[in-house]
């Protein structure tokens, strides 16, 4: 048997263990998260409340972590996602963002979720959109899984497609 020595450059480091700070930031470069959702995940890995809240806080206070910034993002993406006002509220406020925040984050979106609506339905039920009574309450139930609310609803499933 031959022994094979690892090259100096391949060799894994045991360095020094992360602190608090290079933790969350390590967390915050992949991705935006909300402070609650970040103060979770670094509870998780076994790390101090004091610790949490002074990284934390230190990252907010840098720019790092804003949560202004993750609730816009997170519109955006669960807009574009194809999900309604009502799914994204709720999950906004699963991360610990207050009332004002919640509302100026739904503010910053720019689109129509009438049209966002209808392009679901286009997708599922092709560009006549659904042709029947069955075919409009199915659309009607995966808008409201989706979290459109009555009148996306009404408006997206009883379209003349020349609309």
């Amino acid at each position: 048997m031959i022994d094979h020595e690892v090259p100096a450059g391949r060799r894994k480091r045991r360095g020094q263990e992360q602190t608090p700070v290079q933790r969350a930031l390590a967390l915050l470069v992949r991705r935006e998260h909300s402070r609650k959702e970040l103060s979770r995940k670094l509870q998780v890995r076994g790390i101090e409340p004091e610790a949490i809240e002074a990284a934390v806080s230190q990252l907010a206070d840098a720019g790092w972590q804003d949560d202004a910034r993750f609730a816009e993002m997170l519109v955006r993406s669960r807009a574009s996602g194809g999900y309604g006002p009502l799914h994204i509220r709720a999950e906004l406020g699963t991360h610990g963002l207050d009332g004002d925040q919640v509302e100026a984050a739904m503010a910053s979106f720019d689109g129509d979720w009438v049209e966002k609506a209808r392009d679901l339905v286009r997708r599922r039920f092709g560009e006549a959109g659904p042709v029947d009574l069955a075919q409009r309450r199915k659309a009607a139930d995966l808008l409201a899984r989706r979290g459109f609310d009555g009148g996306c609803i009404r408006h997206a499933t009883r379209y003349d497609p020349q609309d």
